[in-house]
């Protein structure tokens, strides 16, 4: 099992900027964690996938975070980023990290083993 910590969450006001990072108990390179991927929940609304990183660094997003947001991660800290520009009032959440063993790598929620506790992001208008 992967032990996930999150952290960068806030407030902003639309349009504003912040970095979520998310530190994993296992290194890049571990099977454990041969991708990963940040996840959000508004509340009343079910989970859904926002970013994913594979093994190979190839990523998909999500249509409605796509060209603002950026996932990356640091092999080095064993740290996983999230990036998030241009923020909008519908992106209020929980942002949840995420690894599997997989190697699909999609943005289903049910595909992932191990989740981190979470980070609040909150986006005023």
């Amino acid at each position: 099992q992967v032990q996930l910590v999150e952290s960068g969450g806030g407030s902003v006001q639309a349009g504003g900027s912040l970095r979520l990072s998310c530190a994993s108990s296992r290194p890049a390179y571990s099977p454990s964690t041969r991708c990963m991927g940040w996840f959000r929940q508004a509340p009343g609304k079910e989970r859904e996938g926002v970013a994913t990183i594979n093994y190979d660094h190839s990523t998909t997003y999500a249509d409605s975070v796509k060209g603002r947001f950026t996932i990356s991660k640091d092999n080095d800290k064993n740290t996983l980023n999230l990036q998030l520009n241009s923020l909008k009032p519908e992106d209020t959440a929980m942002y949840y990290c995420a690894a599997d063993r997989s190697f699909r790598c999609g943005l289903t929620v049910t595909d992932f083993a191990d989740w981190g506790q979470g980070t609040q992001v909150t986006v005023a208008t």
